[in-house]
Order: structure tokens, then C-alpha cells, then sequence
């Protein structure tokens, strides 16, 4: 361990490389896609060369956390052995090719402080403010058109190429963060620097009520009950919190009144619901196209339920279904089965469901973070989003799962 963290602090040019190439990825997230997969060889060819290899793998291999991570790459992988469609296969590896070199690759950056992945946070909030800006800017040039939109499940553009649930997950990690800003380093920032942190902190809030993405509200209000009440648990003046929590559980009743596009949201989502409980399924719903999908994904898991059909399979196999379904496809969409959970469970059987979960909760319990309520909300935003959705199967939610999983594990570490 010494010799890896001496090797990278001594080689100033490999720390500038991993340094500018982590932001690099993260304006690659927001504007190009180009951009990230640039930032990404930089970085991992800045965490790859050097002399002590062998040592930086003995680190990961050493790393519940980390190797756990790259199973999440090693399942697919390991499928192929029974899947059909190699072509797919093949695709599938290369969205998911992250999940097994991005955890390698920040088990060498060992020479980084605490003050390093504090700017790394800086970055990630002001790229996540600009690119609410631009949302935002992109609505109230349109603000009649999108509101009515909200009423046919369209949403305001966003960046991660318009992926709204992706986005909405990103802004509810920009809140966490700088939640944690603000708590932890309240006392070594100026005034007009907390004022600027709580002010987009506020905007942050804000947006996620008007974009009205279920995903990153439910992880907005989850994590903000879960802190309210660990405080109310663990401190006196217990009025304070008390209160607190009474002006969370208000905020959603005010926003629905003063904001239209959340409550054309509500409105719409009460329409879907009512209808899959009538079996009907529109093309473009959202409930609906997520209910026939995961039905899709339970009857490929009950095909092979000890081996899966393989990933590259589970494409094919669901527009089958889908064909045997509605013949005529005129009334449904075509998607993977909504669930991560589900994807894992299709492509690699009860194995795969259960080791898939056995990756989610690993993150729980590691010794040195189990009690970092940061550390567990992180995680528990990440797990939630996969309920109902498959963020691992494209490029911009495996990024966002793997570096900034692994970016905070490295941070919180350094503040033990």
C-alpha cells in the first residue's frame, strides 16, 4: 500500500491525468458521450500504468466493496456461455465494461486527500447546476407546450441525452452532496461561499418538483425523512426536528398547488394507474409499458430459473413475449424488463437475482462506513432506482453507478 501511494504521489503527471480525467467524465455525462468515453480511457490509463499493478489489485481483491462492484460486470459476462445472440451479448459487455475497470482503477488512487474529492464534489454540483439551468431554460421558453405535455408523460428536456430518470437521480445525488457540503465543511467555508452552496441546494429542491420524475423525488424525500428521523432518534431539542419534519411533508402538498407540471404529472400518473388496473396498456404510458415488461421479465426468469436465458438473449426473448402478447404491437411499446433486479434475474437466473442483491447490500455493511448516513442514503438511492428501472443497461446510469459509488467511498474514507 505504501509503495502504490508513493508511486502516486511522487508521479505528478499520472495524478493530473486521474485528477482532469475524472472531470473530464463528468462533463462528458452532461454534454458528450464522446467526452466520457475519453475521460474514461485517460482515467483508466492513468490508473493502469505504473509499476505496482500487481499491488493495486491485491487492494481491489481486498475490497468487498470493489470486486462486489465488478460482479455486476462478471454476471453478463459469465452468460455468454448460453447466449444465442452474440451480437447482443457483446453490446451488453461493452455499456457494462465499466463496472469491472472503474473499481480496479480507483483501487490505485491511493496518494488523493480528502481536499481532492471535495473538488471533485465542487465540479459534480456545478455541472449539475448548469445543466438544471439549461433545463430550465429550455421550459420557460416553451412554458404552455411542456406543461401540457406533462399531461401525455413528456417531461422538460434534460441532459444524459434527454434520459429525464437518470438525470432526476443525478440532481437528487447533487442535493445529497451538497447537503454534505454544507454539514461537514460549514466551518472552513466563507459566508457568500455557504450562501452560494445553500442557494443551489434550494434550486436543486426546486427542479426536481418541476421536472416531477418520480425516481429522484422518491430519493429526495426518502433521504430527507431518513435524516429527520435519525436526528429526532439520536438529539435533544427534538421540537426543532419535529418541526422540520412537518415542513418536508408539507413541501409536496405546496408544490403541487404552485407548480403545473408536477400536478399535470399527478394528473397523468392517476390516469395510467387507473388503466393498468384495467389491464388496458397504451402506447407511450409509462405504468402501463412497465407492468407488461415486468411480466415479460418474470416469465423469462420462470423459462430457466437456474441458469437465465443470458443477457444477450433477453432482448429477443421480450419481443417475443411482446409478439405473443399483441400481435399487431399497436398498442404497447416494446421495453426491457423495468427492473434491474429482473434483468439480472432473466439473464442469470435465481443466481443472478440473488447475487444482484447480495451487490446492493454489500455496501451496507462495510465496516468502516456502515454508520455514515451519507455512505447509506447514497447506496439506498442507487438500490431504489433499480426497483423500477434499468440504469445498468446504458452508458450514462452505469457510469453515474460506478464513479460516483466509488468516488464517495474513497471521500468518506479520508473522513473517518
Amino acid at each position: 500500500m505504501n509503495e502504490l501511494m508513493n508511486d502516486f504521489g511522487t508521479n505528478n503527471w499520472r495524478k493530473h491525468v486521474v485528477f482532469f480525467s475524472m472531470i473530464l467524465m463528468l462533463c462528458g455525462v452532461l454534454f458528450s458521450r464522446v467526452l466520457l468515453s475519453s475521460g474514461m480511457v485517460a482515467f483508466v490509463t492513468g490508473c493502469f500504468i505504473h509499476k505496482n499493478l500487481v499491488r493495486q489489485l491485491k487492494i481491489f481483491f481486498r475490497s468487498p466493496f470493489m470486486w462486489s462492484m465488478s460482479l455486476l460486470f462478471l454476471l453478463p459476462l459469465v452468460s455468454g456461455l448460453w447466449s444465442v445472440n452474440v451480437s447482443q451479448w457483446y453490446e451488453v459487455l461493452r455499456i457494462k465494461l465499466p463496472l469491472l475497470l472503474l473499481p480496479i482503477s480507483f483501487a490505485g488512487i491511493t496518494g488523493f486527500k480528502a481536499r481532492d474529492w471535495e473538488k471533485i464534489a465542487l465540479v459534480f454540483i456545478l455541472l449539475a447546476f448548469s445543466g438544471v439551468c439549461w433545463s430550465l431554460w429550455l421550459y420557460l421558453r416553451n412554458l404552455r407546450s411542456i406543461q401540457e405535455g406533462y399531461l401525455q408523460a413528456h417531461t422538460i428536456d434534460t441532459p444524459l441525452g434527454n434520459d429525464h430518470v437518470r438525470f432526476s437521480l443525478f440532481i437528487a445525488i447533487a442535493i445529497l452532496t451538497t447537503a454534505f457540503l454544507i454539514i461537514k465543511y460549514r466551518r472552513f467555508y466563507s459566508k457568500p461561499f455557504l450562501v452560494l452552496l445553500i442557494f443551489g441546494f434550494a434550486v436543486f429542491v426546486l427542479y426536481l418538483h418541476i421536472l416531477a420524475v418520480r425516481t429522484g423525488l422518491f430519493c429526495f424525500y426518502f433521504g430527507s425523512l431518513a435524516c429527520i428521523i435519525a436526528l429526532l432518534w439520536n438529539r435533544k431539542h427534538k421540537w426543532k426536528y419535529a418541526l422540520l419534519l412537518l415542513g418536508i411533508v408539507s413541501l409536496p402538498f405546496i408544490f403541487y398547488f404552485t407548480l403545473p407540471t408536477l400536478k399535470n404529472r399527478v394528473s397523468y400518473l392517476k390516469y395510467d394507474l387507473a388503466l393498468v388496473q384495467k389491464n388496458i396498456y397504451l402506447r407511450g404510458s409509462n405504468d402501463g409499458n412497465r407492468v407488461i415488461s415486468l411480466k415479460a421479465g418474470w416469465q423469462l426468469l420462470n423459462q430457466k430459473p437456474f441458469t437465465g436465458i443470458g443477457f444477450g438473449d433477453i432482448k429477443d426473448e421480450v419481443d417475443r413475449y411482446y409478439e405473443m402478447y399483441d400481435p399487431q404491437r399497436s398498442s404497447i411499446d416494446m421495453i426491457l424488463p423495468s427492473s434491474e433486479w429482473m434483468m439480472y434475474g432473466a439473464g442469470v437466473g435465481l443466481p443472478g437475482l440473488v447475487l444482484f442483491s447480495f451487490c446492493m447490500l454489500i455496501p451496507f455493511f462495510l465496516q468502516r462506513l456502515r454508520s455514515n448516513m451519507a455512505w447509506w442514503l447514497l447506496n439506498s438511492f442507487m438500490a431504489i432506482s433499480y426497483l423500477f428501472d434499468i440504469g445498468l443497461e446504458v452508458q450514462f446510469g452505469v457510469f453515474m453507478h460506478a464513479f460516483v459509488l466509488l468516488w464517495w467511498y474513497k471521500w468518506l474514507q479520508l473522513q473517518q
